[in-house]
């Protein structure tokens, strides 16, 4: 049987990526609609071409001899999958942003993004994938970097950013990423803000 073109346009796609590479049917738009894609990606699953994670989203699966099975995709690959599938805007948030930021060597059993779309709760495997709406404001127009800054010293609190996180995050963050931030913030709860100026401020030792 000789496949349609844009199952053979979907399957190129994929060979091209790399494995644990994540996709829903919104990243192959551009080939066919969404039935079509669907349909698709049906069949690249009965193929051994990619493996199924949770409803509406695959991931082009690889083989770890060492333990016997396919291993599953990075976390934050599905988060994103999920943010194009649905068009939201997300960024790391508790201690998944303290993990993105080196403050904290603990992976959460939890991984949680804040986002301008609805409460939603996955269970990938072992691990729980949340993602809290917030206000338009609070994530609309923003870089990733300063949402995740700001959501990594809200999860702190006032009290628990110490002077060795102020010196981690003057050491982590690019000079462009401080300039970002700093313009980005300025409309955060002000305990935040100063932190932030602290921590952005050029010209001083960490």
């Amino acid at each position: 049987m000789i496949r349609p073109q844009y199952q053979k346009s979907i399957e190129e796609r994929i060979k091209e990526s790399d494995y644990g590479a994540v996709y829903t049917a919104s990243d192959f738009l551009d080939i066919a609609s969404v039935p079509v894609v669907n349909e698709a990606m049906y069949r690249l699953v009965q193929d051994g071409q990619l493996r199924r994670i949770i409803n509406g989203v695959y991931y082009k699966p690889k083989y770890s001899e060492l333990l016997g099975e396919f291993v599953m995709p990075r976390i934050d690959l599905i988060a994103e999958a999920l943010a194009r599938k649905f068009n939201w805007t997300i960024a790391p948030a508790g201690n998944t942003a303290l993990n993105a930021l080196h403050l904290s060597t603990q992976v959460p059993n939890i991984w949680t993004y804040v986002s301008d779309g609805p409460y939603r709760k996955y269970q990938i495997g072992q691990t729980e994938l949340e993602f809290k709406s917030v206000k338009n404001r609070d994530i609309a127009g923003k870089h990733r970097i300063t949402v995740m800054v700001i959501q990594a010293l809200k999860t702190l609190g006032k009290d628990g950013v110490t002077q060795d996180i102020i010196a981690k995050l003057k050491g982590t963050l690019s000079s462009e990423d401080k300039a970002i931030i700093l313009n980005e913030a300025q409309t955060s709860t002000s305990w935040i803000f100063e932190f932030i100026r602290e921590i952005c401020r050029e010209g001083e030792n960490a």
